[in-house]
């Protein structure tokens, strides 16, 4: 119930204390826990960067009408099996042309989430077929996402038919 109300209210998580426990300014004595509540829906895997023996980053994004609009970039939530299963079906998948039809980007941006064409340099491009399940906390003001996280492969739902929630 109290995770639903946060979820609810839009905000970022909770922050619990042990009932015996005091502030203390600068100091992280694990008395006080945060336990950040994230959001998640699938995205579309459109390509990668490149890692030492399989991937770095997954770059993904979502579908408006026929455009593959790029969201995100995630290194979070691999194992090195997950990472090695992920990359064998990679291959099969690449292909020249960036799928994404807004990079490359100008900038950055704040949390340095953009794909400007010196960065691309590095990417890998895919066939956009795979959708993948990702966590993250927010949307960014340049409608990119903060704090992604994979979670796993979905096979339930064509790619096309991933849009923006």
């Amino acid at each position: 119930m109290l995770i639903k109300s946060v979820k609810a209210q839009g905000l970022e998580g909770l922050v619990a204390k042990r009932l015996d426990s005091r502030y203390e300014a600068g100091l992280r004595s694990g008395a006080w826990q945060k336990m950040r509540i994230n959001r998640g829906q699938e995205f579309v895997i459109g390509g990668y960067t490149s890692g030492t023996k399989t991937f770095d980053a997954l770059i993904f994004g979502y579908y408006e009408g026929d455009r593959l609009i790029y969201a995100a970039r995630t290194r979070n939530g691999f194992t090195p099996v997950v990472r090695q299963q992920l990359f064998r079906k990679f291959r099969a998948l690449e292909v020249k042309e960036c799928p994404f039809v807004n990079l490359p980007e100008a900038k950055s941006g704040r949390w340095g989430a953009g794909l400007t064409a010196a960065k691309m340099q590095d990417c890998r491009w895919l066939k956009p077929v795979l959708v993948a399940q990702i966590e993250f906390l927010e949307w960014t003001g340049e409608n990119h996402l903060r704090h992604t996280r994979f979670i796993a492969l979905r096979d339930d739902k064509p790619a096309r038919e991933v849009r923006r929630e």
